[in-house]
């Protein structure tokens, strides 16, 4: 089954780089039916329920959502759309398009995979992590981000906030609709989310394929880990939103150290659940 058309896409690859390049505040781009139909329907027929195995459900002051980047769980057809997305020729089209040349995609899905939000979760305004927390000469650079939500209606939220450099304000709310991809710089001002909680009827959620892309560098990038910004009209959320970034950087200091991944803590939280329910 074909997934990707690279035959209309690099027909329009030109026209796209321009706008990529030329997009407000940081390069970035929004591609309609980017995946060929009979691939993403049958993406969409095969994603997981949320509460299923390998699920690492990311639960704090800045997020409320879920993640599977084990690929061995992941289903076929949905890993046979991350495999065309990490394949040599995407990675070649993908540079072209945002003009970074050797790309290389993270086979270890890192903070990536699926990702899937029930109502009422939300991810707020954040640049992403610089560097890739076990391969210590990769900079982070690029996230490819597609949709899988069929009939997505403007009210059920969730939409993907771009804001600007100074935070003062987003300039784009991108609707998370079936087949949208959307693909843009990862800088360390490259301030994005959806910080709103999600509203859509407790039947349905928010799904999406997340890959990222790296460089590998001649000397080591400097670490961040993801920045979490306030909004302007969070005011005593503000200290929060503060405090829960520096625990997360901790936590991403100890991971690069220790060669954890995000289940290992996944596991201890709903160990520490299933703890207190039971006192």
């Amino acid at each position: 089954m074909k997934i990707f058309d690279y035959t209309n896409k690099e027909q329009l690859l030109s026209e796209q780089k321009e706008i990529y390049l030329a997009a407000e505040e940081f390069p970035h781009i929004v591609i309609d039916d980017f995946l060929t139909p009979e691939s993403i329907a049958a993406g969409l027929k095969e994603f997981p329920a949320i509460g299923n195995e390998g699920w690492i459900h990311y639960i704090h002051f800045n997020e409320n959502k879920g993640g599977l980047n084990k690929i061995d769980l992941i289903p076929p057809s949905l890993r046979s759309i991350i495999d065309e997305l990490n394949s040599p020729h995407f990675v070649k089209y993908l540079s072209q398009l945002t003009s970074i040349p050797n790309l290389i995609p993270d086979p270890s899905l890192e903070g990536g995979g699926l990702h899937q939000i029930k109502p009422g979760g939300f991810l707020n305004i954040h640049a992403d992590f610089t560097a890739h927390p076990h391969h210590r000469m990769w900079r982070r650079r690029v996230n490819v981000l597609v949709y899988l939500n069929e009939n997505w209606h403007e009210g059920f939220g969730g939409h993907l906030e771009l804001w600007k450099k100074d935070m003062s304000r987003a300039f784009a709310k991108i609707l998370p609709i079936y087949n949208r991809c959307v693909i843009f710089n990862t800088d360390r001002d490259s301030f994005h989310g959806h910080p709103t909680p999600l509203t859509c009827p407790e039947n349905s959620t928010r799904k999406s394929i997340a890959l990222y892309y790296f460089t590998e560098e001649k000397t080591a990038p400097i670490k961040i880990a993801t920045n979490y910004r306030a909004r302007p009209d969070d005011g005593i959320k503000s200290l929060f939103i503060y405090l829960d970034k520096k625990v997360l950087s901790l936590y991403n200091h100890v991971k690069g150290i220790l060669g954890i991944n995000d289940d290992f803590i996944s596991k201890i939280l709903k160990s520490l659940s299933i703890f207190s329910r039971k006192k």
